[in-house]
């Protein structure tokens, strides 16, 4: 008998262990290695051609360099000879020198110049080069994964839903950067973002703009969409006549994509959220904005992301509070508002369906 049931009608919500128990949290955070996660978008690469990856960081445990030379590259951010990490801070380079004892490297990872290794047999090796991890891109965005495999899959319901998107032509933009560090377990922040069931009752000024009758959620392999549609008058997207929901006024698609990936579209750009498990009662949340129409910033659904964002780490957090209550263990699903949450419980219960 499966831990979440299939049937949304039936099914009791994470037993409360998912979210305070250190075990459970560290057995979870272990598969992601099998995921795809998002790295940076190209725009990134024009100002700096090497950046150290710190959130995949924080997700894998694994420091890890993206580099722009001939190729786009995922390598390991550890030098060969002594462990330290070759690059703290964004730069542009055409080598890559440890700044510890001097190694260097081509911006592809090869093992270039040792100081004081004259002497040394066998060397240098294969062992002296960085490792390479598997980089993908779509529409100017980049995923890296540890062991994972077809990206391309993954990726299928945005190229299907969204691909008329110039996402490619985004440009990153620092000043909508954000990091914030919350009192509240990784997948409460998932549960919170999964439904807009909230809205009216956190979100004020979010609800105003959006028609809560109007909103929906898909479920698809591996994540959901949550399609906000604009309340009249306020501003949303001009599809084209080759999307399939021409002659609707969506203000925003929000596509979450396992385990805490979160691709925020607005008729101004795109936000990305990066959900980084620190502790079992300690996430990070790293915000990226990259702007396609800058007239249209501070408008309409993502008009004013950090006070959404704040009212949501209250309830997040307080809901943390709540979890750890001897008087809670589970509770129950709304067919018609969380099954977005329960598409991702039964995916986190099922490691071998999320990848």
């Amino acid at each position: 008998m499966p831990l979440i049931d299939p049937d949304i009608r039936k099914a009791e919500t994470l037993p409360s262990r998912f979210y305070t128990d250190s075990a459970t949290f560290e057995q979870v955070r272990s598969g992601f290695s099998g995921n795809w996660h998002f790295a940076a978008h190209l725009s990134q690469l024009e100002e700096f051609n090497v950046i150290p990856l710190q959130h995949l960081e924080g997700l894998l445990r694994e420091p890890l360099l993206l580099t722009k030379g001939e190729h786009t590259r995922c390598i390991s951010n550890v030098c060969t000879h002594r462990g330290m990490l070759v690059a703290n801070e964004p730069c542009k380079t055409s080598v890559l020198q440890c700044p510890y004892h001097g190694r260097t490297f081509g911006l592809d990872g090869s093992f270039r110049n040792m100081p004081e290794f004259e002497q040394v047999e066998g060397f240098p090796s294969a062992a002296d080069d960085l490792t390479e991890f598997p980089v993908a891109e779509w529409r100017g965005l980049l995923f890296s994964t540890l062991d994972g495999t077809d990206c391309e899959r993954w990726l299928a319901p945005l190229a299907e839903r969204i691909g008329w998107m110039p996402v490619a032509d985004f440009k990153h933009d620092p000043s909508r950067d954000r990091e914030y560090e919350i009192d509240a377990n990784w997948a409460l922040y998932v549960d919170n973002y999964l439904e807009g069931f909230h809205i009216p009752f956190v979100h004020g000024d979010l609800h105003d703009v959006l028609d809560y009758d109007g909103y929906r959620t898909e479920l698809f392999d591996g994540g959901v969409l949550q399609v906000g549609r604009a309340r009249e008058g306020e501003p949303c997207f001009e599809l084209p006549e080759s999307s399939p929901d021409y002659g609707e006024n969506v203000a925003a698609y929000y596509y979450w994509l396992f385990p805490g990936l979160m691709l925020n579209f607005y008729p101004w750009g795109l936000s990305v959220n990066v959900v980084v498990p620190i502790s079992v009662e300690r996430t990070k949340i790293v915000y990226h904005g990259y702007v396609w129409d800058s007239s249209k910033l501070g408008q309409g659904a993502g008009g004013d992301l950090d006070k959404v964002e704040a009212e949501d780490q209250f309830v997040v957090e307080a809901t943390q509070r709540g979890v750890n209550s001897r008087a809670y263990e589970r509770g129950r699903y709304s067919p018609t508002r969380e099954t977005g949450v329960h598409h991702f419980h039964r995916l986190l219960t099922r490691p071998d369906d999320s990848n």
